[in-house]
């Protein structure tokens, strides 16, 4: 390819993170895999890529997915942000899947750009039959390309479907269609090669880097007959807490007060750990632990965020230095 032809190319930037796609044996196949692959190595897999776009590649991590941390994305957002302003076409972001639903999550909140971000990564490593890697990868360049991706925030790209940041989750842990969009559905699909977008998503309200207060949270899962000891340990040692809650909000009534008294310290977000419906508001009046009383006792309501996205949102508030109105109002907004 000319050097005129190349400068007509759309320009993606290629984040690695490390992750399953990144992975491989130390030699011949043997032991147990581990990220060692660059970003020009993923390329290199699909020499189609360098026809159709000027790729610029980044290693910017080559970590697994679960040793991931939140300063991590935030130095990603940062970088998304100048770049988008520089006026870079597209970005796709290959991490682990362990945490790839978190990472879309936290970006969408931190990027404010209007270029596509697509998150990608692979359920095989690369030597692996039927690596899916490659087919990923093309799949999230041609995406972060394309004119109506474009204002959509950040995308995932997997196995021929492409989901919005705010609805995607693992659900399995070794299929190579590990990723839906429960109650939603996928934002789009790969069709002959090509990325056909459904319907368009309005951008959340974004939150402004950088994250420089410390705070920490949790999330606490409420289960048949818990007595609920963690509640205990999160009053002296967290700056904001999730419930999973049973059901619609529900929690066991031995929980109530001491929630309760969380709650007039730090944010406490009510969230279902079904994995998708809403938290309720006033249906259930059952007495301590329904969604009336908890919510009456001060806890926020998630709607409908699953517990690790209320995690993540309440977390990035805290550290942009967001008061209590703040919190209850961001929470609102996404009901």
């Amino acid at each position: 390819m000319n050097s005129t032809a190349r400068d007509s190319l759309s320009s993606v930037l290629i984040l690695s993170l490390g992750g399953t796609i990144a992975m491989s044996a130390r030699g011949e196949g043997k032991g147990g895999v581990a990220p060692r692959l660059t970003a020009s190595d993923l390329v290199a897999a699909v020499p189609e890529l360098a026809e159709e776009v000027a790729l610029e590649l980044r290693d910017f991590r080559n970590i697994p997915g679960a040793w991931l941390e939140v300063d991590d994305l935030a130095a990603v957002a940062e970088l998304l942000n100048k770049q988008a302003a520089l006026g870079t076409t597209g970005f796709v972001i290959t991490q682990g899947t362990d945490t790839l639903e978190e990472t879309a999550y936290l970006l969408d909140l931190l990027y404010d750009g209007a270029a596509p971000v697509v998150i990608t990564g692979a359920m095989r490593n690369a030597q692996m039959a039927g690596a899916d890697g490659p087919a990923n990868l093309l799949a999230a360049v041609r995406t972060a390309v394309c004119p109506e991706a474009r204002d959509m925030g950040v995308l995932v790209a997997f196995a021929d479907e492409l989901h919005a940041a705010r609805h995607v989750q693992k659900v399995h842990s070794t299929s190579t269609s590990a990723f839906a969009s429960p109650g939603a559905g996928p934002i789009g699909h790969m069709v002959e090669g090509r990325p056909q977008l459904h319907f368009a998503l309005r951008r959340q309200a974004h939150i402004e880097l950088p994250l420089v207060r410390p705070a920490s949270v949790e999330i606490v899962e409420a289960t048949l007959g818990s007595e609920g000891v963690l509640l205990d340990t999160a009053a002296d040692r967290l700056d904001g807490l999730v419930i999973a809650a049973f059901g619609a909000g529900h929690a066991p009534r031995t929980w109530a007060q001491r929630l309760g008294n969380l709650a007039a310290r730090v944010p406490v977000i009510l969230t279902s750990r079904t994995g998708s419906g809403s938290v309720l508001t006033h249906t259930y009046d059952f007495g301590p632990g329904s969604e009336t009383d908890l919510l009456g006792r001060g806890l926020i309501n998630g709607g409908t965020l699953g517990p690790r996205k209320a995690r993540l949102l309440l977390l990035a508030l805290l550290r942009s230095g967001a008061d209590p109105s703040t919190v209850r109002a961001a929470f609102a907004a996404r009901r």
